[in-house]
């Protein structure tokens, strides 16, 4: 007996939506750049500050990478079910130019002010993520509102930390 293979008649797998689940697969690509960005930024501000006060923010960055590297996952086990292609290293092109490390490896405000800057792209795009996949993709909508809930609470975290040091007059 021979199996028979079907496409799906209903929702973002069959082959009446495929205009809307290459949208989806583009901005997923986009979120899972960002994402590995975020983590070879997280890598290099968790090792190069300097100083007593920089130890919080080093062992904050050290948790979120491995969350943040956990949402690129995601992204990219959403793109493949979606029968897209993961992108390879070659189509990599960074844009977080604010996660930079700083001149002074003291300048803790630098970091945290990049992350919130990070944070807050995230957020953005992943309300438009959300946006398009409502009512079209309901379960890449549920997956990326749950990172959208990590995401709000690291850029919290950092608003506190900077409103602390501006408290302080140090931001």
């Amino acid at each position: 007996m021979s199996a028979t293979v079907r496409s799906a008649s209903q929702g973002i797998l069959s082959d009446d939506k495929t205009a809307e689940r290459e949208q989806i697969i583009e901005l997923l690509k986009k979120a899972y750049w960002m994402e590995i960005e975020t983590v070879m930024s997280y890598i290099t501000n968790s090792v190069n500050p300097d100083g007593v006060r920089a130890q919080e923010i080093i062992e904050s960055l050290q948790t979120d990478i491995q969350e943040e590297l956990g949402h690129a996952q995601q992204f990219a086990n959403r793109i493949k079910e979606l029968y897209g292609v993961v992108p390879g290293s070659m189509d990599f092109t960074p844009e977080q130019n604010y996660l930079q490390p700083p001149s002074q490896q003291t300048d803790i405000v630098h970091v945290i002010k990049g992350v919130i800057e990070a944070e807050t792209g995230a957020i953005e795009h992943y309300n438009r993520i959300i946006e398009v996949t409502e009512g079209v993709d309901p379960v890449t909508n549920d997956m990326v509102i749950a990172i959208l809930r990590d995401e709000e609470g690291h850029r919290r975290l950092f608003e506190g930390f900077l409103r602390e040091y501006e408290k302080e007059g140090l931001a």
